[in-house]
């Protein structure tokens, strides 16, 4: 059983890098690029290129891959593999998938990929399904329910508890195979050929309530339909939910869409369109005939799943979230370690939090000295963009909006609620996140960001009074600014400043 790991140590632990991992995955709607860089738990994307080739669609008669797919996929592979070389990466890893293994002349491929130096793992399908549930756990460690991975030339489902992958199977359900049953004519053909699949894993049954995390382009586009559809604030579709309910209206609100009009939705591309309906249809079969729960999107899949697959039990158990801030806070601050000192000086202000709380705190403590290099009057919005649109896991849009509002009170933002928040966290939320930025500012003032001061000075709460004490060799530390940012945090507790003397 896995447990994940966010407490914050007197010297926080040291992640050993992937040095610099590429990953080609050669899909069977696309082959894309993706190179990462940093720590191991929570590398940082590098850079990011897909082009839809569509092998699993443009096949010969024989249902081997076509010349013409071949040639325009050894173009797109020749280039990936130069700029792996041109970018320094150290360990280049070629994936394939459906549309490889399952073609004639699979193996032909495989071998003029080997030509050009790229030496390919081909999955298969239960490979495919137990690395799209590994990059569900890299990003979702608590994650239980059923996890599904929609590719154009199969579905792969994963069942995942306790940090682990359970049972896996794969059909020949992708979004380029549900043409051939509506060719067919025949109503209920897609029903029919989702239930016969499922019973050969009777297993999935465990999943019934559960939710259903969904992994593939497709399925990440429909949620950037229905998030358009349904205004939601942020354009983050990483842990975006939807009800069981969705699938069903998104299946009739596409049949009646001119597909022209979804191309104004933001960040949809337009090659994943004609595809909509179809992955609808799946979505739709499968969370009813299965009784599954919320729906879940990940952003982390296969390529994530590769890179966590080699990463050891300590370091899987640690808390993407807090990796990846604490990293962003060691390159971008100005002194080590000053996110997790700071969290443990203004802890003893927020002793009654529950563990999710403090876990987001950290969080917003790691990054608190990370804009000093932006100019001094936009230092708040920078820390609001940070939390909003940070490349973060392991939170959810509520998180979002609390850490941002720590960070933008932190960085000078006034002691208000930011109103463009509202929509993610209650009143009260907010204005305890805005108590966590008047500390965080407080504690930075009175230190400079070192971390002598605030390893020799304390701050609680003493019945009416916010309580700063400080060692009597550095009373001359609380000065004016000081004494003003001890004003504004205790007046945001309706509280008195009280400053004493050690």
């Amino acid at each position: 059983m896995a447990t994940v790991s966010y407490i914050t140590p007197a010297r926080a632990p040291i992640v050993p890098g992937l040095g610099r991992v590429a990953v080609i995955d050669i899909g069977s709607n696309s082959i894309r690029l993706v190179v990462f860089d940093g720590p191991g738990r929570m590398p940082s994307f590098l850079f990011n290129e897909k082009v839809m080739i569509g092998l699993g669609k443009r096949l010969r008669e024989d249902g081997g891959l076509s010349d013409e797919a071949i040639e325009d996929a050894m173009v797109t592979l020749r280039r990936f593999r130069m700029l792996a070389t041109a970018m320094d990466v150290t360990d280049l890893r070629t994936v394939a998938t459906a549309a490889v293994r399952d073609a004639p002349n699979g193996g032909d491929f495989v071998a003029m990929l080997e030509q050009i130096g790229l030496s390919v793992r081909l999955l298969s399908g239960e490979d495919e399904a137990c690395l799209a549930a590994m990059g569900v756990l890299s990003a979702i460690p608590d994650a239980n329910g059923l996890v599904g991975d929609l590719g154009g030339g199969s579905l792969e489902l994963a069942r995942v508890k306790n940090g682990e992958v359970r049972e896996t199977v794969s059909f020949p359900l992708g979004v380029l195979r549900v043409a051939d049953l509506r060719e067919k004519r025949k109503k209920g053909a897609l029903k029919r050929a989702v239930a016969k699949a499922l019973k050969q894993a009777d297993w999935v049954h465990k999943c019934q309530g559960k939710p259903l995390y969904l992994v593939g382009g497709s399925w990440r586009a429909l949620a950037r339909l229905d998030m358009h559809r349904t205004k939601f604030p942020l354009p983050i579709v990483h842990h975006y939910t939807m009800q069981p309910d969705r699938p069903d209206r998104l299946v009739r609100l596409l049949a009646h869409t001119d597909p022209e009009k979804l191309k104004i939705v933001p960040s949809l591309a337009s090659a994943r369109i004609p595809n909509l309906p179809d992955g609808a249809s799946i979505l739709s079969q499968l969370v009813k005939q299965i009784g599954l729960g919320e729906l879940i999107v990940s952003a982390h899949g296969l390529r994530e799943g590769l890179l966590y697959e080699r990463l050891d039990d300590d370091v899987r158990a640690l808390d993407p979230l807090i990796a990846a801030t604490r990293e962003e806070g060691e390159r971008q601050g100005r002194f080590p370690e000053h996110g997790d000192l700071l969290n443990r000086w203004i802890s003893p202000l927020f002793r009654d939090e529950s563990k999710e709380d403090a876990r987001i705190r950290l969080a917003a403590c790691l990054l608190a000295d990370t804009g000093w290099r932006a100019h001094p009057e936009f230092r708040a919005e920078r820390g609001l963009e940070m939390a909003l649109h940070g490349n973060w896991v392991g939170i959810e849009s509520n998180g979002r909006g609390k850490m941002a509002q720590a960070l933008f009170t932190n960085f000078g933002g006034g002691v208000g609620v930011v109103e463009e928040l509202v929509s993610l966290c209650s009143m009260e939320e907010l204005e305890q996140a805005a108590r966590w930025g008047l500390a965080m500012r407080l504690g930075q003032r009175l230190s400079g960001g070192v971390a002598g001061p605030l390893e020799l000075s304390s701050i609680g709460i003493d019945g009416d009074s916010i309580v700063l004490c400080v060692d009597r060799g550095d009373a001359e530390l609380y000065g004016d600014p000081v004494a003003k940012r001890h004003r504004q945090l205790a007046d945001a507790f309706g509280k008195d400043p009280k400053f004493r003397l050690a």
